[in-house]
This record gives C-alpha cells, sequence and structure tokens, in this order.
C-alpha cells in the first residue's frame, strides 16, 4: 500500500540489514519461539536460497550467523541442525518474595524446580555514588552514597543475568548487606529480617530492550554483536513505603522472556 502521494508507508520501508542479516533473524526467531524445535534440521541450502530469494554465499553467512549464537549446529553430511531450545520464561513474582528461613535464595529454587543448574557468584559489594536513576528512586540527592551488591547468576553454568542491587546507607549501614559474602535466603530475606518487609504490590519493574555495554557484553558472554539485551529497572517498597531496594537485572535478550500476571 501507498500514501495518496504515492510513497510508501512507513511500515513498508525496506529493512536496511544486509540479506544475511534479515535471514538470520527471520530463522533465530523461528528457532526462539519454537516454531523450529531442538533437534530440527533447518532446510536445505537449496529451499533457504528460494525462500529468501538469496545467494548461497548469504545462506551460508546466515548460518554462520546463528552458529556464532550457538542456535544451530553443523556436521559434515548430516546439515544444519537447531540446538537451542525456546527463550526460559521467567517469572519475577515467583522469586521476588523473601524465602522461608532457612532456604536458599528463591531464584536459585525456582530455577531448578524447572529443571536448570542454578548458582550465583558475588562480583562487588560496598558503598558506591549512584546512578542518577538510582538515586532518583531513592529520593536522594545527586552523587549519594548508597550501598551495593552486584553478582552474576548461572543457569546450567551459563551466565544468566547481571545484578547491580542498590540500598540506602540507612539500612544497609553495619548489615550483612554490605559485607562480601552471600546471603541465605538473598536480600529479600535479610532486608525482612531487619524489619523492612518488601510489600505485596510494593515492586515496580521497568523493562526495556537495550544494546548492551561493554561490561554487560563481557559478564553475559554473548555470541555475537547484534544481540541485544532485556533490562530490568527495580523498585522496590517496604510495607511502610520506603523504597529498600534499587536493582538493575540485565539478561541476554536471544535466552530469556518474561512473564507478567495481572
Amino acid at each position: 500500500m501507498t500514501t495518496e502521494q504515492g510513497r510508501p508507508r512507513k511500515a513498508e520501508r525496506e529493512d536496511p540489514r544486509s540479506i544475511h542479516q534479515r535471514m538470520a533473524a527471520d530463522m533465530r526467531d523461528e528457532i526462539l519461539t519454537g516454531e523450529l524445535p531442538a533437534s530440527t534440521k533447518l532446510a536445505s541450502t537449496g529451499k533457504l536460497i528460494e525462500r529468501f530469494d538469496a545467494s548461497n554465499a548469504s545462506v551460508q553467512k546466515a548460518v554462520g550467523v546463528l552458529k556464532a549464537e550457538e542456535l544451530v549446529t553443523s556436521r559434515a553430511g548430516s546439515g544444519v541442525t537447531v540446538t537451542a531450545k525456546p527463550r526460559r520464561t521467567m517469572v519475577p513474582a515467583a522469586y521476588s518474595a523473601p524465602a522461608a528461613p532457612g532456604e536458599t535464595y528463591r531464584w536459585i529454587t525456582e530455577a531448578e524446580q524447572q529443571g536448570y543448574r542454578a548458582s550465583s557468584e558475588l562480583l562487588d559489594v560496598g558503598e558506591v555514588t549512584a546512578p542518577k536513576q538510582v538515586s532518583a528512586a531513592f529520593g536522594l540527592p545527586d552523587k549519594a552514597l548508597v550501598g551495593l551488591r552486584s553478582q552474576i547468576l548461572y543457569l546450567d553454568d551459563k551466565p544468566a543475568e547481571l545484578v547491580h542491587s542498590y540500598y540506602p546507607l540507612s539500612i544497609a549501614a553495619g548489615t550483612p548487606l554490605l559485607e562480601r559474602r552471600k546471603i541465605r535466603g538473598g536480600t529479600p530475606t535479610l532486608l525482612a529480617e531487619l524489619g523492612h518487609s518488601p510489600a505485596p504490590g510494593g515492586t515496580v519493574d521497568l523493562v526495556s530492550a537495550c544494546i548492551p555495554t561493554q561490561e554487560q557484553f563481557k559478564a553475559l558472554q554473548l555470541p555475537g554483536e547484534l544481540i541485544p539485551v532485556l533490562r530490568t529497572f527495580r523498585v522496590v517498597r517496604s510495607t511502610k513505603g520506603e523504597v529498600i531496594e534499587v536493582t538493575i537485572m540485565v539478561k541476554a535478550g536471544h535466552l530469556y522472556q518474561l512473564q507478567y500476571e495481572f
């Protein structure tokens, strides 16, 4: 369709990406949404040439992109096989509440219930200058000091999520929140023990798709230059109405999706 002036409508403008990138994008979507399940064979080179009206070289480049992203693999004489599973679904509501006394951090137990090996690696703990977005969420002045706990969460020994959690020093100072060690049950449990229980319905997530920073690219070991990340900016309020935690979580966009229920 065109406008009355004969110009293509905005939705119909050409995709400026190279043909092999467009091909890889379409096949990636089919893999990650389950249209092409794991162990399925990709169409033959001839059929891909016909489907995309592309050259043999473009098909090979597109398949190379998918191989680099660990979505497919190939063996001589066996064609190209899908190895990736559909995106893992993460349900924030399932692990945001405090764990029961003596239990493990709920993110880990929820992941294990889905059949994954889950673990965490503590990266950094201490007092830092709050990023502007964080200080604003706490209602603090620019460049205010806050407590920081950074970690990487792993699923099946692969980086799943880079997490930076911030706390006001009025809560964190002199507590295990600023000690360089893991916290049994996770920070929601500790906050509750300190008298700052997260309020039911008191958590707000702002989710965006972003181009990864250098830190995020390296930490998540992203397999390709074109992989976006899912960035969640979370603000948690206590039953008293105070902001007790601000967390920035970053996940590889080609591996994970978020599920929210209303």
